[in-house]
């Protein structure tokens, strides 16, 4: 009988898929990861100001157990708090200086759920992981899910090559309605519990409050990149996105108005008006390129944000290691530090980290 861990993470997802895999004659162990722990992060920087973990970890680990105990499988615990801190947290705050915009979770996954995580399981005496990633795999290959309105692979697409040959995604082939009434069906105490959403290690706090533990806040001017006049103050660039239209802090906020560029070493948010010009772009530059797979095609579609729709886009292979991506049509939003990911129909190529963002030639990111 092969042997599975599963990574219970105290969700509906990770409880189905460790239900399916019992079901289809594994041997299954749960495993249950501790990334985050808000006192002993705060020891690494000396203490900086002090709050409540409001992140329910805990709570988590107790509806994990409560799901073994139902399904009669044995749950071990781990603790990643430095590695996550180490690998993830830290590139984290680095992008954020830099007036990028970071996505951890794929980090998580790399370093974490699909590196340390199979060396634990592998203690473990392990054949096969598995998680409740909306995701499927075949030959090694990363496809994405049926439910494509919850396909993860986005955020697996930085994961090192040749890991999901021993990975297994139990829900990938159900709908989220479907594992729900699966989960209610075998009396699992998760299955009406809330999805988790946003950064695990930020939970219900306010972001900009939680950052201003770990960064110096930097207010600055707010521009109207069109007419250059200074219309408001920012709070510091670490705190928006491009795209990002709440929350801006500017008056006239009826008015539909997005972040749509930061001049880190002017300290300057550009805020554009309507659809904007300066909001679209026809390339990027991708840095830090990860494939998943052997395909290194020249036309394949591309995300450049969860949930993003698929862009039709030309790749070339630069000598260092980059990519340029050139879209068939323009694109809005795209984003530095964000990942753009690769596909080629159903399956998941890989990501780059995007560097640099242009239209008609002239780079979009630092606006003069």
């Amino acid at each position: 009988m092969k042997k599975v861990v599963v990574g219970m993470s105290g969700g509906v997802d990770s409880a189905v898929a460790a239900y399916l895999l019992k079901e289809a004659g594994y041997e299954v162990i749960g495993l249950f990861m501790r990334n985050w722990d808000s006192n002993i992060n705060n020891d690494f920087l000396g203490n900086p100001n002090d709050f409540n973990d409001i992140c329910p970890q805990e709570k988590d680990y107790n509806d994990a157990l409560k799901v073994c105990e139902k399904l009669n499988i044995p749950l071990h615990r781990v603790d990643f708090i430095k590695e996550y801190w180490d690998y993830v947290f830290t590139y984290f705050l680095e992008e954020l200086k830099k007036g990028r915009t970071p996505n951890p979770d794929l980090l998580c996954n790399k370093f974490i759920k699909f590196d340390l995580f199979i060396k634990e399981a592998k203690k473990l005496g392990a054949d096969f992981v598995a998680t409740g990633h909306y995701a499927r795999t075949a030959g090694g290959r990363l496809l994405r899910a049926k439910d494509l309105n919850k396909d993860q692979t986005y955020f697996l697409a930085d994961v090192n090559p040749g890991v999901f040959r021993e990975v297994l995604f139990p829900v990938g082939d159900y709908t989220k309605p479907e594992i729900r009434e699966i989960a209610k069906a075998q009396g699992l105490i998760v299955a009406d519990k809330k999805d988790s959403t946003g950064i695990c290690f930020i939970g219900e706090r306010n972001y900009q409050e939680f950052i201003k533990n770990y960064l110096q806040p930097n207010p600055g001017d707010i521009i109207d990149v069109e007419t250059g006049k200074a219309i408001g103050r920012h709070t510091g660039l670490m705190n928006y996105t491009i795209g990002q239209r709440r929350n801006v802090g500017i008056s006239g906020d009826e008015e539909r108005h997005y972040v749509c560029g930061k001049a880190v070493a002017k300290n300057i948010l550009y805020i554009a008006f309507g659809d904007s010009k300066y909001l679209y772009s026809d390339e990027c530059l991708l840095e830090n390129v990860n494939f998943i797979s052997d395909e290194r095609p020249s036309f394949c579609t591309a995300k450049f944000r969860y949930r993003g729709e698929d862009h039709p886009v030309r790749l070339e292979y630069l000598e260092n290691g980059e990519i340029k991506v050139k879209y068939d049509g323009l694109a809005k939003s795209v984003t530095p530090g964000q990942a753009c990911v690769l596909y080629q129909g159903e399956e998941c190529l890989g990501c780059g980290f995007i560097k640099e963002v242009f239209k008609d030639g002239q780079s979009l990111w630092y606006l003069k």
